[in-house]
Parts: C-alpha cells; sequence; structure tokens
C-alpha cells in the first residue's frame, strides 16, 4: 500500500443521509486516510439502498487506487449528481475498499457516526 494511505475499519455505526432519506447505515464502514487529507468512510455497497444511485458517466484516476466510477443520488426532493464514488478494481494496496461507496458530504448529503 502506498506509504501515505492507511486502511482501517471504522468504529461504531455510520449513517448517510440525503434529501431526507437514510440511504444507509453500517457497523462494518472503512475509513481511508490520504496523507494530511480528511478520513474518508467508506460503505459497504451491500448497506446501501443502491435504489436511490444512479451511475454517472464521471470517472476519475488516482495513482495510488485507480479508476472511480461515480454515481448521483435521486431522491424525492432533488437528484445531486457524483456525489458518490467507488474503486470496482481498485489496486491491489487498497484492495480492501472493493465494493465499497464513500460519499462527498455536500448539497445535502450527510455522512455520520451514531
Amino acid at each position: 500500500m502506498a506509504d501515505h494511505i492507511r486502511i482501517r475499519k471504522a468504529d461504531g455505526i455510520w449513517s448517510v443521509r440525503s434529501g431526507g432519506a437514510v440511504l444507509g447505515e453500517t457497523s462494518n464502514a472503512l475509513e481511508l486516510t490520504e496523507g494530511d487529507m480528511a478520513p474518508v468512510i467508506y460503505f459497504p455497497r451491500e448497506d446501501i439502498a443502491m435504489a436511490f444511485l444512479d451511475r454517472s458517466e464521471k470517472t476519475t484516476h488516482c495513482p495510488h487506487k485507480g479508476d472511480a466510477n461515480y454515481y448521483s443520488i435521486v431522491n424525492k426532493s432533488s437528484v445531486v449528481d457524483d456525489v458518490v464514488w467507488t474503486y470496482e478494481t481498485p489496486l491491489d494496496a487498497v484492495a480492501a475498499i472493493k465494493d465499497h461507496l464513500a460519499f462527498y458530504q455536500r448539497d445535502g448529503v450527510t455522512v455520520e457516526q451514531l
């Protein structure tokens, strides 16, 4: 793994909400820290209500994690574009985040520890 990336099981129970809906809740979240950036919580895909997510065309590349694919959140009150990302085929060094989703905390998206 890149020396500046650390992945560990996140303590406690984590929730993600948008537009008044709970998109997911899990006690199996991962916390990824990369350099001096804020930690990012990755939710297991099976703990997220995927019916609220619509895959977008956006992709990005990280030299340490691989290619990311994006989703928009679609709920009763809004669509929040490209606010969810996932590494479907991450590099071996960060294979633990495969089948996990991370959420930008903006535009009415809240990720919090319960």
